[in-house]
């Protein structure tokens, strides 16, 4: 068993007859929604007549045609000056074909003055730039475009790690190197490679890779590159994961003793600042956020009994601007959720990291040497911690920038609702927030008893109440329907509905039971409502409800755009880069299988049985064709 000599002034001269043995299977590395896509397609056409059913057409054929009206669409915006994405074009190609008013019959021919009109409607939306059913349209085409939960956006840039760090492992890999100069040379590789897989300072300075080369040297000497060379490609790259590692937690130990760490940044000092103030900002903008759909409400709500306001306001456009200000609160919701999550899990981990370094303080202190066996384990805990740590310093970075880049989708409020406008309408209302609204009528429960056929749910007697998966994002169906649009927020106390395995809440007792006398009829309603309000499929989650009626299926929406890792919180002193998916301009070699095609033997033989005669007469016939036949 190897031992650890007394320490030296900066590094550990740890040294292993062999190169350590894998202790972790991988080491990974980058952020951003299910969000389940929404599936849209027209029906296709040729120069007169467009498309039979598209149930009919194969997939393939389908999305040709689409992606051509989409082009059109694009082409004839940049015309008019306004530049559009393909996705926003796609959705508002939905958007127009759903809304019955504009008469498309899914279920015929559509002919090609029929996809002319498509082009015009979708054309007079989207260069409609100060509406906000569009700001709300494109806010959620953004956020589908740039978001993806924790989980996978974290698997995502790990894989975008491995794929940068691809070129730099087959050349250590499939190394053979038998000279001096070139064991040195592959040394050096194996230096930039754990350089660049820790991500703690740049290959360019000079004493981050002193500081490296010391710290590999202790653990694995150059000595050892024979051994090294000897094993498999696959247990090749498992030991420069597991030397990354421990190389790693040898300097974080070292910094923290204050004998090395040179280019590494004090991770947790900086998420301790930088999350809280994360939050307060993104708290902020939602507090102003919920004034401003409490006041809408409240207005909407005044207008409903007031037949001259109603003229003078225009409710539907006030309903979508509340629809646009809704929407962005649950955007901020989901941010601000995940950055808690985050938050968590740096205080988690911080207490951990302390916890690893002063328990190598203990293992190693006035020791003249420690077993490998006891300190490479913490070396690879320390790393593993501290991946982490960067992990959460660019996912609180991408999510900080996703909270920037949806404000500028609430341009249409000041422009068609100012405070003076505001403040006329709301003399003599009273504004109510969610929370007076629900503790109005906390108390005013549904009886069961009223019910033979539904199912009530209440927090009491149901297990995992508070996890139930409330229908229409937890608004009030009935209020919904009943007065053309109005989203006010359903309790829960009142009474869960559970029908056809879904739930419903409603704001009020009399709600309730107003929408459970035809729950189909009020359904229904949210439904046509949604066709014509296309924003209010994602708002509402009404994704289910739609997806079948289009067959086509549009790609991962993340996969479109170029995701930076480069923020506030990751620059800090050191030089950094953007992460992007280029196209790549090369091709790829491969063999071609060829044939040629030749006649096929036919020959036959007859007069084998025999016959009545002793002597057998055997005639052979070919039949095969000649190659110039064929």
């Amino acid at each position: 068993m190897s031992h650890l000599p007394a320490v030296a002034p900066v590094f550990f001269q740890l040294h292993a007859p062999h190169p350590p043995t894998v202790l972790r299977p991988q080491l990974g590395l980058h952020p951003n929604r299910e969000c389940d896509r929404e599936k849209m397609s027209v029906r296709d056409h040729d120069p007169e007549v467009l498309m039979r059913n598209s149930a009919r057409m194969p997939p393939t054929q389908a999305e040709s045609v689409i992606r051509s009206i989409i082009r059109e669409i694009g082409q004839e915006c940049a015309a008019h000056g306004e530049i559009v994405s393909e996705t926003l074009i796609a959705f508002m190609v939905k958007a127009v074909v759903l809304n019955p008013s504009n008469g498309f019959n899914m279920d015929r021919t559509l002919m090609k003055s029929d996809v002319q009109n498509l082009v015009k409607l979708c054309m007079t939306r989207l260069l409609d730039t100060k509406n906000p059913s569009l700001d709300t349209i494109k806010m959620q085409v953004y956020f589908d475009m740039n978001y993806t939960n924790r989980v996978e956006f974290l698997e995502e840039h790990h894989r975008v790690l491995e794929s940068r760090l691809g070129s730099v492992t087959r050349e250590i890999t499939d190394n053979r190197a038998c000279a001096k100069e070139e064991l040195e040379s592959l040394y050096r590789k194996i230096i930039s490679y754990v350089l660049l897989r820790s991500g703690l300072g740049s290959p360019t300075d000079i004493k981050t890779v002193r500081e490296v080369t010391a710290a590999l040297q202790s653990v694995f000497p150059q000595a050892e590159l024979g051994t090294f060379l000897t094993l498999s490609k696959k247990d090749k790259e498992r030991q420069l994961k597991e030397l990354t590692m421990i190389v790693t937690g040898i300097r974080l130990f070292n910094r923290d003793c204050g004998k090395g760490g040179e280019g590494i940044d004090d991770l947790p000092a900086v998420l301790h600042v930088a999350i809280p103030a994360t939050m307060q900002h993104i708290d902020s903008q939602l507090e102003t956020a919920r004034s401003q759909v409490y006041r809408y409400t409240a207005i909407l709500e005044k207008a409903a009994n007031d037949p001259l306001m109603r003229t003078e306001l225009q409710p539907y456009m006030l309903k979508e601007a509340l629809y646009n200000i809704r929407q962005y609160e649950v955007f901020l919701q989901i941010i601000l959720s995940d950055i808690i999550t985050g938050a968590q899990e740096v205080e988690m981990m911080t207490k951990q990291l302390g916890a690893h370094l002063e328990q190598l303080k203990m293992t190693i202190k006035s020791k003249i040497a420690v077993p490998t066996s006891q300190v490479f384990p913490i070396f690879i805990a320390l790393s593993t911690l501290w991946t982490s740590l960067q992990d959460e310093t660019i996912v609180i970075g991408i999510l900080s920038n996703l909270f920037t880049h949806i404000q500028p989708f609430l341009g249409a409020h000041e422009l068609y609702f100012p405070e003076r406008v505001m403040q006329c309408h709301l003399n003599g209302v009273t504004v109510k927030t969610d929370v007076c609204r629900m503790k109005e009528h906390m108390e005013d429960r549904v009886n069961v008893a009223d019910f033979r056929k539904l199912e009530w749910l209440f927090p009491e007697t149901t297990a995992n109440f508070d996890k139930l998966l409330i229908q229409y994002r937890g608004f009030c169906a009935y209020t919904f329907a009943a007065t053309d649009g109005l989203l006010l927020p359903g309790n829960p106390a009142i009474g869960i509905l559970k029908y056809k395995e879904k739930y419903y809440t409603f704001n009020s007792k009399d709600a309730a039971y107003s929408f459970a006398e035809n729950p189909e009829h009020y359904i229904d309603i949210v439904r046509e409502k949604a066709k014509k309000n296309t924003e209010l499929i994602q708002l509402l989650e009404l994704h289910q409800q739609f997806e079948t009626l289009i067959p086509y299926s549009q790609a991962n929406l993340r996969q479109k755009v170029t995701h930076s890792v480069q923020t506030d919180l990751s620059h800090l002193r050191r030089e950094n880069c953007s992460q992007v998916y280029r196209p790549k301009d090369t091709s790829t070699q491969s063999m071609r299988e060829d044939s040629t095609g030749v006649p096929r033997p036919q020959i036959y033989l007859a007069g084998l049985r025999g016959g009545k005669s002793e002597i057998t007469n055997e005639v052979k016939v070919n039949l095969t064709r000649d190659v110039d036949e064929t």
